[in-house]
């Protein structure tokens, strides 16, 4: 790794990089609540769901899907607490729009619609809002998408993080499209749309003031007109997921889990850029747990495999599409990796997260 230093002549604490790994009967909530990993699982299954408790929830897909009136809509909510509120390749705008856009075309939905609430904190500037607004804007339009309606609220000084922001949105899904995790079946081929890890290491290069050589963009982007063009070629896809917090990982234990089926992962078919692996090399971190913005990864029926592929690298987000795994009756509820050694390892649901606060 190349001119590895830091921006400042601080010394840096690679311990103060991720939160201690809390210990499953805390009786308050910690960082590692919000990660995506079974720490979250269980504060949905046992706070959330018993609280809520209906069919629709229950499903715990990226977003509802509801029949009204007719149509078939698909209906997401999400909220982004990302420190610092710029980064390489983007910022909490862009988040805000590109991460509810791709909850719901998960779902096959082509979106539409958004709202977006700004929780404001007293203190900071205008002109921070108005950036981050500008760019949420300029997203919405970049994923043809309209916010329809929001909401303003400020909490007193040190009771935020500067901006926190809310989005909710809704998507029509086509005819004949049935999308949801608990369709995987043996046989499946797993699809990743492009290389991993980008976000969460372009997000940390900011946080802590790393230089890695070579700057290190997040992939945020919006990946609808990419699930349009996969819909295109047999609208038989099983499953899709946007791997965010936690990472590729967490989303096919999640998937594997739900479908009650195994998944079998390659590791040399991974994407993962040569810039994030020595990044996380460095930083004791492994990129299949590391969060992304604008990736997503498919099971779909081995005879739709090649022209499904095939679509995706035609298609600018999908351009470094790869073939990295399959799903099997094996070792249900399970992920399973072929090392590059060639050995095995259980690709375990991740306990919380390695880096906190990353969307």
């Amino acid at each position: 790794m190349a001119d590895l230093a830091t921006t400042d002549t601080a010394p840096v604490d690679p311990a103060n990089w991720t939160c201690p790994a809390p210990l499953r009967d805390q009786p308050v909530v910690v960082m590692g609540h919000g990660g995506g990993g079974a720490l979250s699982a269980e504060l949905i299954e046992q706070v959330f769901a018993p609280a809520y408790g209906n069919p629709t929830l229950a499903a715990l897909t990226d977003s509802a899907v509801l029949g009204l009136g007719g149509t078939r809509l698909a209906f997401s909510t999400d909220s982004y607490v990302v420190r610092p509120l710029f980064f390489p390749g983007g910022s909490l705008g862009d988040l805000a729009v590109n991460g509810t856009v791709n909850d719901l075309a998960m779902s096959g939905a082509r979106p539409t619609h958004l709202s977006a609430a700004f929780i404001l904190e007293e203190g900071v500037e205008v002109a921070v809002v108005e950036r981050v607004a500008r760019a949420l804007g300029d997203a919405a339009r970049a994923a043809g998408v309209t916010i329809a309606t929001g909401d303003t609220k400020v909490v007193e000084s040190g009771h935020g993080d500067g901006v926190y922001v809310t989005t909710a949105g809704v998507g029509l899904v086509p005819e004949g499209v049935d999308i949801r995790p608990q369709r995987a079946r043996p046989g499946d081929v797993v699809l990743v749309s492009g290389p991993i890890g980008q976000h969460g290491v372009a997000v940390l290069s900011v946080r802590e003031g790393l230089e890695f050589g070579v700057e290190i963009t997040s992939d945020t982007a919006p990946l609808a007109d990419l699930v349009a063009a996969m819909l295109a070629v047999t609208p038989d896809l099983h499953v899709l997921r946007d791997p965010t917090r936690g990472g590729l990982g967490a989303s096919l234990n999640e998937i594997a889990r739900a479908s009650g089926t195994g998944v079998r992962l390659r590791e040399r078919a991974v994407p993962v850029p040569d810039e994030v692996a020595n990044a996380c090399g460095f930083l004791g971190l492994d990129p299949l747990y590391v969060a992304n913005e604008g990736r997503l990864v498919a099971f779909v029926p081995p005879e739709h495999a090649e022209a499904v592929l095939a679509a995706m690298r035609a298609h600018p987000q999908g351009t470094g599409a790869a073939l990295i795994g399959e799903c099997v009756a094996e070792h249900p509820g399970m992920v399973v990796v072929a090392t590059g050694l060639g050995g095995t390892r259980v690709l375990d649901l991740p306990l919380g997260e390695q880096l906190p606060r990353i969307c």
